[in-house]
């Protein structure tokens, strides 16, 4: 029997304000984990001896980690509470970031990478549940579209962030900034975040796991929600892994341009996060959603065909490419938000599921682009077209409107 939910409270006072600041700090570890380093990666290929393939392996481990590591946490904070499993997670990604500073060799770090996110990923699939523990659909998917917005900064900070620590203190120094940051979330966990589920104190069975991610993946509407919106965010990783390459190696950028554009794509999620917020006033989650996925395979379709033909040079490239992170903006929220809408009792289970999708996805499409390296922008561009089609198609089938 899942865990009780804390009666909701509608107005919004200085604990939910305070409440929702935590909940967005522990959401900025993930892209900050991610985001960081990009600059450093071509030199930290070349300070382990490493071809880039295996260098962006060490992104796509970490996003292996987060695949994997949610459907534990999920189910437990379902049964024994938000607070223990989030503190447990943040502590197992101090100790892991501690180890990567002081790795030997490019499968070291490739391994700690992977522990790293088995411990980050608790803040990605705890915060949601939160969220959901909360509010009701709706006014979820705008809280989410308000934690799109720390997202959205977090990248722009990045590798801005990033370059200049690795300028004056080399790819190492980089973590350490990710340990103080991880210390500081667990702290305000510890000190400052209530809990938001009642434990029942029942015994969590293996049998009741199973049974309660079986019966989400029969969920017609839920899989269609939860794979369209996984596999779109699923081009954006596709992005981050290849884009330094891309732009760096082959348009010539530095490391300073190279995160101002990256900062200027994460400005357009931002945007259109809180323009999604807006909308969700009018127009159905849903409605928003299907609109969002449409223009994302549109952009695909044109990053696509700049890729192959050349045509209009970095300006080509990078136009779609904006369009296409943009429209995250609108899909991660809603189709979050319409695929936990019918699960309150098991939102923990649900929402790991959704993470263990989105990142599973993750992982496949950067190592796609990983494999495919060939110094052009068309493995980049061919993956991020394929997923925005593919995400289209998933949702019109599996969900189609009503």
């Amino acid at each position: 029997m899942p865990a009780r939910r804390m009666p909701h409270n509608p107005p919004m006072d200085s604990a939910d304000r305070q409440r929702l600041l935590i909940l967005a700090a522990i959401v900025a570890l993930g892209p900050l984990s991610i985001d960081m380093y990009l600059p450093s990666l071509p030199a930290l290929q070349r300070h382990f001896g490493s071809d880039a393939a295996s260098a962006q392996l060490t992104l796509s481990a970490y996003f292996l980690g987060l695949a994997f590591g949610q459907m534990i946490y999920g189910p437990v904070s379902d049964h024994i509470g938000r607070k223990g499993p989030l503190l447990f997670g943040l502590g197992l990604y101090l100790i892991a970031s501690l180890g990567c500073i002081f790795a030997p060799d490019i499968g070291s770090l490739t391994l700690l990478r992977l522990v790293q996110a088995l411990g980050g990923c608790a803040g990605m699939v705890i915060t949601r549940a939160i969220v959901r523990d909360l509010y009701p659909p709706q006014e979820m998917a705008r809280v989410l579209s308000l934690l799109v917005l720390i997202m959205g900064i977090a990248p722009i900070l990045a590798p801005l962030a990033g370059g200049w620590v690795f300028q004056h203190g080399g790819w190492q120094a980089i973590f350490a900034v990710l340990v103080a940051y991880g210390a500081l979330c667990l702290l305000l966990v510890s000190r400052r975040l209530p809990e938001t589920l009642v434990p029942t104190g029942a015994p969590l069975r293996l049998a009741v796991v199973l049974g309660g991610y079986a019966r989400l993946l029969a969920h017609r509407r839920f899989m269609g929600y939860a794979l369209s919106g996984g596999i779109a965010q699923s081009g954006m990783f596709a992005y981050i892994a290849a884009s330094s390459f891309v732009f760096m190696e082959l348009h010539g950028l530095s490391a300073t341009a190279y995160a101002l554009l990256f900062g200027g794509n994460a400005f357009g999620l931002i945007l259109a996060s809180q323009l999604n917020a807006r909308l969700l006033r009018h127009l159905r989650s849903e409605r928003v959603l299907r609109l969002a996925l449409a223009t994302y395979a549109v952009g695909g379709l044109a990053l696509l065909t700049a890729a192959v033909t050349g045509i209009g040079g970095f300006i080509g490239l990078g136009v779609p490419l904006f369009v296409c992170v943009a429209s995250l903006g609108f899909t991660f929220p809603n189709s979050t938000a319409a695929a936990m809408a019918p699960f309150g009792d098991r939102a923990g289970t649900a929402s790991a599921l959704l993470g263990t999708l989105q990142f599973a996805f993750a992982f496949l499409s950067s190592s796609l682009v990983a494999h495919l390296h060939d110094g052009t922008a068309l493995p980049m561009a061919a993956v991020i077209a394929g997923c925005g089609a593919l995400a289209f198609l998933l949702l019109h089938t599996l969900a189609p409107a009503r």
